[in-house]
């Protein structure tokens, strides 16, 4: 079965994003040792899920073929499948991406059981969280930003229960941005 990787930015007190979404906070630039470490994590994957009002940004993002970002990486983007999670969609205005709406365990299972590489997750708030506290994430790549600030989109939204994980790994950048790589303890 594929596994199923969320790469969140994140700050030192818990948020992805600022109490409107604010993202001015995030260390940059980023330097070769990040880089590197993101490389390697999504070599195997094939296929992005993302919330819909990322990929409202994001797929248009990488189209455009960004300057000053690696080639690699964008063809990586631009060439994986896209699964856009949304509820109020019907249709994909995005080229090279699809619609999923309805349970959203059975669709990341669903995704989970197919044929192909590795899938990894990118969205907001109410997406992260709801794959985080439904247990559908098998690895969390964790980029803890050294910055706090004080309120916002958290990443564990408001569990229903505690959750468990293991330290895969942890790493420093010259950046300043610390990855944890956890993975969920399943009973």
């Amino acid at each position: 079965m594929r596994k199923f990787k969320l790469q969140v930015q994140m700050s030192v007190d818990g948020y992805m994003g600022g109490p409107n979404g604010e993202m001015d906070w995030l260390t940059f630039p980023w330097t070769t040792d990040i880089g590197a470490y993101i490389s390697a994590m999504v070599e195997p994957v094939d296929c992005i899920v993302l919330g819909r009002k990322l990929a409202e940004g994001f797929i248009p993002h990488w189209a455009s073929e960004p300057e000053g970002e690696p080639q690699e990486a964008i063809d990586k983007i631009n060439n994986a499948q896209k699964v856009v999670i949304s509820n109020t969609l019907t249709e994909s205005p995005w080229e090279g991406a699809v619609i999923a709406g309805g349970d959203l365990a059975e669709t990341v299972n669903g995704l989970k059981a197919q044929p192909g590489g590795d899938l990894i997750a990118y969205g907001g708030g109410t997406l992260v969280s709801s794959l985080i506290n439904e247990g559908l994430v098998d690895e969390l790549h964790l980029f803890v930003n050294p910055t706090a600030i004080g309120a916002g989109m958290p990443v564990f939204g408001t569990p229903d229960a505690y959750q468990r994980f293991r330290t895969v790994a942890s790493q420093t950048f010259e950046c300043g941005i610390t990855v944890l790589h956890l993975e969920p303890k399943r009973s």
